[in-house]
């Protein structure tokens, strides 16, 4: 059965993912990288459309890493192709992946922010690194990110420690969206997180979706922000997806695997995707 999404205006047409003229953004055909005997991405394919949330869930260990770094260029899979944007990336030199990478902003886990210097220069370090704006160019554009994400510049002289964890969030999110990349990684966004400040952070990727019309992949083993949030998702074990679809269908799907990990997980997905924008 296609899924229909309602457009704009007000249109209703099938979702990217059960229309077969739909190009994907991101797509993986058949990949597996080993260690030696281990393989810890085992014949995966997929693909992501533009200006969706997908969400890779599964539990710590699960090959979830692995298959984000292969993502990003930073590991060759033993086999298998790669495309961004109509480009295979696994035959391509340092160079050229670095072109690839561009299109790429990364949000880590605990927002990775450097202890040491202010909020200014978290925000403002892709640029530093990346093009040759003046200082005051630079602030300005650190300021107006940041209150597109709804914090003002009294935090610019501020260091991570000083800010809660949800600010520190959206401040690692302002850094990922400095070079304005078309895809936006989240790895682990609410890993540590209390539920009110996981909610919130479930919010601001839906957000930054909406605003910034970036293509959202959410790394996670977070049954309960992916049922909020995620367009597209699909369940790895041991390097290898064993569900795939929609929150609902990964809810009421065949898979024994997705059944386990969710009812392990004990989250009543059923009322958190009736209540999914």
């Amino acid at each position: 059965m296609v899924t229909p999404v309602a457009t704009a205006a007000g249109a209703v047409k099938a979702a990217p993912w059960n229309d077969p003229s739909a190009r994907p953004y991101v797509e993986i055909l058949r990949v597996t990288k080993s260690f030696g005997e281990f393989k810890a991405v085992d014949d995966v394919s997929l693909k992501i459309y533009k200006r969706e949330i997908f969400c890779l869930l599964g539990a710590s260990g699960c090959g979830k890493t692995t298959l984000l770094r292969i993502l990003g260029g930073f590991e060759t899979p033993s086999s298998g192709r790669i495309f961004i944007d109509g480009e295979d990336i696994v035959p391509m030199g340092e160079r050229e992946l670095n072109r690839i990478r561009r299109k790429f902003g990364m949000v880590y886990q605990y927002a990775a922010l450097l202890d040491s210097i202010r909020i200014l220069d978290n925000v403002a370090f892709p640029l530093v690194e990346h093009t040759r704006l003046s200082a005051s160019e630079r602030r300005d554009k650190v300021v107006e990110k940041l209150r597109v994400l709804g914090l003002d510049d009294s935090i610019l002289t501020k260091y991570p420690s000083e800010l809660s964890g949800g600010m520190r969030k959206r401040v690692g999110l302002a850094r990922a969206l400095m070079l304005d990349p078309q895809i936006v990684i989240y790895d682990e966004p609410t890993s540590g997180l209390d539920p009110l400040t996981s909610r919130s952070v479930d919010d601001l990727i839906d957000e930054t979706k909406r605003r910034f019309l970036v293509t959202s992949i959410v790394i996670t083993h977070d049954i309960a922000s992916c049922f909020r949030i995620a367009d597209q998702a699909i369940l790895i074990d041991e390097g290898r997806i064993v569900a795939r679809g929609t929150p609902a269908e990964l809810a009421h799907g065949d898979s024994d695997v997705a059944r386990e990990f969710i009812v392990t997980s004990g989250v009543d997905v059923d009322a958190i995707t009736s209540h999914r924008r």
